[in-house]
């Protein structure tokens, strides 16, 4: 057990018998009162964030925490499935864990998975991913007034506004955060 003070953005730790992950913390004291530490945390299973204050007389557990880079392979009814390029090790994501993090899954591409205790917990994705253009319609002639956009569609599946020179088979890259437009590679 250790003190909340440890707490640091990023680490895992056990809040109310499950894994949760620091998004945020803050180190406060009022007046004469001991200080305490105000966290806010995603739990690992649920993916819920809750904010809790920990008292400097409170006791932390700390989970060993990694990240490995394995290679994303395929999906099938079991989830995920993430392969180590030194040793060929299949490593399972279920699809509750992914959610809609799905959507930038590109096969043959490498992904920095979450290691707690040695088992894998949650998909890091990188800020931006590549997607080719499969479907976008023609402009319009005359749309172009100010910053004028358009929907496409993109081989992920999702759909994605971009200017009005993106044509089919052009390859884009997107935000992961806000599934926006960032340029044409």
């Amino acid at each position: 057990m250790a003190s909340p003070t440890e707490i640091r953005k990023g680490r895992v730790i056990v809040y109310q018998g499950s894994p949760h992950l620091v998004l945020e913390m803050l180190h406060r004291t009022q007046g004469r009162q001991a200080g305490f530490v105000q966290t806010t945390l995603r739990s690992l299973q649920s993916g819920s964030t809750t904010t809790t204050k920990f008292r400097s007389t409170d006791n932390v557990e700390f989970l060993h925490t990694s990240t490995q880079k394995l290679e994303y392979s395929y999906k099938d009814a079991e989830g995920h499935h993430f392969m180590d390029i030194e040793t060929y090790e299949d490593t399972i994501l279920p699809l509750e864990i992914i959610g809609e993090d799905e959507n930038f899954l590109v096969e043959g591409n490498s992904y920095d998975i979450l290691l707690v205790d040695g088992e894998a917990i949650r998909l890091e994705l990188p800020a931006s991913v590549e997607a080719k253009v499969i479907e976008a319609p023609d402009a319009v002639r005359g749309d172009t007034a100010g910053n004028v956009l358009k929907p496409v569609l993109v081989s992920s599946g999702i759909t994605v506004q971009v200017p009005l020179f993106i044509k089919k088979d052009d390859v884009i890259k997107i935000s992961t955060s806000d599934r926006s437009y960032l340029g044409r590679t």
